[in-house]
């Protein structure tokens, strides 16, 4: 809100008088908060899921998209943790390395997997910064991207049961047969279909190295659900923001709130007893 608002806002339901230095010290204050909430240090992460999203801000006169990554983290004890947040006005390679690389920086370790979508330079920048830690493309995207794919209406409900199959088999070698069955059942009638499976498919059967009781739910990045919905709650009301340092703002207030919420809430995983 502008300084002009929170001033009416504050004299109508207060009846104080709150001037835009005032309001600028506020935000002043709120920012060294968030900021400080944004470098804490980290520890151990057992899984990492990442994801970015995009809000509309004014750049010298002129609507941009700016982006949004989130880091979000599975801890040993199994509680969900909000790890990071940045705000750039490009979602593309170098953004994603030097998130990445501050997550380090802040001490994060350990990362045994990593969930996220096909976002535009981010699997350059994971392979650089965290080469070591295997990458599953979230499931539920390839399903709808595979759609792009299917060359009429009519075979999409064939398709979309025969790639759940292929995710919902028991274990990899299951998956990679029911992928070559795909692919042998739709080579004559859609071509391109089985050609963007063999390059893309494969890239959600990762989620098999993992313990058979955490797969259902890192195998896709639907638990970012809640987080979404709730930031778009709150962004839809400023509609488009004066600068990147609102929308920061915002959304790491959001995301606090969010996380606090996880880390003393019931445990996302059971990380006992999981082969």
């Amino acid at each position: 809100m502008s300084t002009r608002k929170v001033a009416k806002i504050t004299a109508e339901l207060c009846g104080l008088e709150v001037t835009s230095t005032q309001v600028s010290r506020v935000a002043e204050l709120l920012d060294a908060e968030l900021e400080a909430w944004r470098n804490r240090p980290l520890g151990q992460v057992e899984y990492l899921v990442l994801d970015a999203r995009y809000e509309k801000v004014r750049v010298d006169g002129s609507v941009r998209d700016c982006a949004v990554l989130i880091a979000v983290g599975v801890l040993p004890d199994g509680h969900r943790t909000v790890l990071g947040v940045s705000v750039s006005l490009s979602e593309a390679e170098l953004h994603w390395r030097e998130f990445l690389e501050s997550l380090l920086r802040r001490g994060m370790t350990g990362v045994k997997f990593i969930v996220s979508d096909d976002h535009s330079g981010l699997k350059a920048a994971r392979k650089a910064v965290l080469p070591a830690s295997p990458w599953r493309r979230c499931q539920f995207h390839l399903a709808q991207n595979a759609m792009h794919h299917v060359p009429q209406i009519g075979l999409r409900k064939q398709v979309a049961e025969d790639i759940r199959n292929i995710f919902n088999a028991k274990d990899l070698v299951d998956a990679q047969a029911e992928l070559k069955r795909f692919v042998d059942h739709h080579q004559q009638t859609s071509p391109k279909l089985t050609t963007w499976a063999e390059s893309n498919l494969t890239e959600g059967l990762t989620v098999f190295q993992l313990p058979k009781n955490h797969r259902k739910r890192l195998r896709t990045t639907n638990m970012l659900e809640r987080q979404n919905k709730e930031i778009k709650r709150r962004t839809r009301v400023a509609t488009l923001f004066p600068d990147e340092a609102s929308v920061l703002r915002l959304i790491t207030a959001t995301l606090v709130e969010l996380s606090d919420e996880w880390e003393t809430g019931m445990r996302y995983l059971t990380m006992q007893n999981n082969n």
